[in-house]
C-alpha cells in the first residue's frame, strides 16, 4: 500500500506543470528471459505502471514482483520466495530521465532513439543505469521500448549452487509500455 501511495504521489508531482504532456499506463509489459545451459526461464508481467512527463523527460516505472507469470507454477513460486523474496521486496522501480529529450518530437508520429538514465531498484538494491531504447509516438500514444541485460548478482539476488546451471547470471529484460495522454 505504501508503494501505491508513493506511485500516486509521483504521478501528482509529474502533473504539477500546467501545460506539460503527461502519459501514463497501468498495463505496461516487462518480460525477462534466462538462457542457462540446463533450463530456459521466462517471466512475463503485464501490470507495469509507468508515467512519462514529455515536457521534462521524467520517466518512472513500478513493477509488482508477484505479477510476473511463468509457464510453471513451481517456477513462479521459487522466483517469488527464493530469489526475489517478494514479501520483503514487493516492488521494483525505475526513476529517471530521457537524456536526449530534444531529439524526440512528441507531437509527430515516428520512432525516436532514446537514452534513458536513472535509478533502478530491484530486490532492495538501487543502481544507476543508462540504457538506449526507443520512444514511438503513434496517434497520440507513447510506446517506450527497451531491451537490455541485467546481472542478477548486481542486485544481490542469490542463486544457490544447486541450481546454478538452471539460472543464467545475466537475464535479458524487455520493457514495452504504451502510455496514453493523461487527462487533467
Amino acid at each position: 500500500m505504501k508503494n501505491v501511495l508513493r506511485f500516486a504521489i509521483l504521478i501528482l508531482m509529474l502533473s504539477s506543470s500546467a501545460f506539460a504532456q503527461k502519459y501514463i499506463t497501468k498495463n505496461g509489459k516487462i518480460d525477462f528471459y534466462s538462457d542457462a545451459p540446463m533450463e530456459k526461464i521466462e517471466g512475463k508481467n503485464n501490470q507495469v505502471k509507468a508515467a512519462l512527463d514529455a515536457s521534462k523527460g521524467d520517466i518512472v516505472f513500478q513493477v509488482l514482483i508477484t505479477s510476473f507469470e511463468f509457464k510453471q507454477a513451481l517456477m513462479q513460486e521459487h522466483f517469488n520466495e527464493n530469489y526475489m523474496e517478494s514479501p520483503k521486496f514487493p516492488n521494483s522501480t525505475f526513476k529517471g530521465k530521457i537524456n536526449n529529450l530534444k531529439d524526440i518530437n512528441f507531437s509527430k508520429n515516428g520512432k525516436y532513439n532514446a537514452v534513458v538514465e536513472g535509478d533502478l531498484t530491484i530486490h532492495g538494491t538501487t543502481k544507476k543505469v543508462k540504457q538506449s531504447g526507443t520512444i514511438e509516438v503513434k496517434d497520440g500514444k507513447i510506446i517506450a521500448f527497451c531491451k537490455f541485460n541485467l546481472a542478477v548478482k548486481d542486485y544481490n539476488i542469490n542463486i544457490p549452487s544447486a541450481v546454478a546451471g538452471k539460472i543464467a547470471e545475466q537475464v535479458q529484460v524487455t520493457v514495452d509500455a504504451t502510455m496514453d495522454l493523461k487527462n487533467n
